[in-house]
C-alpha cells in the first residue's frame, strides 16, 4: 500500500506524525525580552526572595550563615536597611503584607513576620515541607517548594487554603522557585533554567514562557548555582525586573512575543 502513495503525500504524513504531540496539546506562547535598563546587584547576594515596593527593592538571600533581608535603592544599590538571619537558617522567599514582611526558610520549617519599617521580628510561625518562593495576591499568599505544586495560604495563619499543580499541555513543570504575581498571573523561575513560567492561578496551566537565554554573559557567572532566580514587578509603572543568585546586575525587561512552542 505504501508503495502506491506518492512521495509528496508520504512526506506530509511523516511530518504530521512528527507534529502530532504538539498538535495534540495546547501550545503555550513563548516570549523573548528586551533589556530597557540595568541596575546594580551585589554578587554576594544569593537571591531567594525579591520584590519591588514604594521605590525600593526588597531581597531575601540564602546560604546558612549568610542569609539576610536587604532593602535598597534600585539605581545606586545603596542599602537602606538590612538584617542578618540566625546562622542555622537558610533564608528563602519574602513577601510584604500590610506593614509587615513575611519570610520563610528552606528546610527548618520556621518563618518570621517582620515589621517592614525596621525589619525587627514580631513573631515566628511554622509550616511543613520545604520553603522556596513566595508571592501574594491581595487576598492570599502563594508558595513553592521546588515541586510542580503551588500552595495558596492564609496570610494570617499561613495555613494552606488550596493548591494547584503546574502543567504545560499535561506535563508537570517541576523545580518551581522564586515567584511574583503579575497582572493576574503567577510568574515562576524554573530552577537551573533560563525560563520563567507564566501560570494561571486558577488551575495551574501554563499561559506562556519567558525565555531569558543570554541575559547574563557566562563570564559573569560565579558558579553553577549562580542561576536566574528573582522576579519583581512595579505595578504602578508596569516595570518587570529579573535577576539571579550572585548576579552583578538586575535587568528591567520588556517582553517580546517569539513563537508558539511547548517546553518541558
Amino acid at each position: 500500500m505504501q508503495e502506491c502513495v506518492p512521495k509528496l503525500i508520504r512526506l506530509v504524513i511523516a511530518v504530521t506524525l512528527m507534529m502530532a504531540p504538539i498538535i495534540g496539546g495546547a501550545a503555550a506562547p513563548v516570549y523573548g525580552y528586551k533589556v530597557v535598563a540595568v541596575y546594580p546587584h551585589s554578587t554576594t547576594s544569593y537571591t531567594e526572595g525579591f520584590f519591588y515596593l514604594n521605590g525600593l527593592f526588597y531581597e531575601g538571600t540564602g546560604l546558612k550563615g549568610h542569609s539576610q533581608v536587604l532593602v535598597y535603592e534600585p539605581k545606586t544599590g545603596t542599602v537602606k536597611q538590612s538584617v542578618d538571619i540566625p546562622a542555622q537558617f537558610f533564608g528563602e522567599g519574602i513577601v510584604d503584607w500590610g506593614p509587615n514582611l513575611y519570610e520563610w526558610t528552606w528546610q527548618t520549617n520556621v518563618g518570621f513576620v517582620r515589621d517592614r519599617a525596621t525589619l525587627k521580628v514580631l513573631r515566628q510561625f511554622t509550616y511543613s515541607g520545604e520553603g522556596w518562593g513566595m508571592t501574594r495576591t491581595d487576598r492570599e499568599f502563594i508558595t513553592s517548594d521546588g515541586s510542580s505544586t503551588l500552595v495558596f495560604r492564609d496570610p494570617v495563619s499561613f495555613k494552606e487554603t488550596r493548591r494547584i499543580v503546574v502543567k504545560d499541555a499535561g506535563t508537570e513543570i517541576k523545580q518551581l522557585n522564586e515567584l511574583e504575581f503579575v497582572k493576574g498571573e503567577i510568574y515562576a523561575n524554573v530552577w537551573h533554567s533560563n525560563r520563567i513560567a507564566r501560570i494561571s492561578p486558577k488551575d495551574g496551566h501554563i499561559l506562556g514562557w519567558i525565555d531569558l537565554t543570554g541575559m547574563l554573559s557566562p563570564m559573569f557567572t560565579l558558579d553553577s548555582e549562580a542561576v536566574l532566580n528573582g522576579i519583581a514587578y512595579d505595578a504602578q509603572n508596569d516595570r518587570l525586573f529579573v535577576t539571579g543568585k550572585q548576579w552583578p546586575s538586575i535587568f528591567e525587561v520588556k517582553l517580546i512575543p517569539k513563537k508558539l512552542s511547548r517546553h518541558y
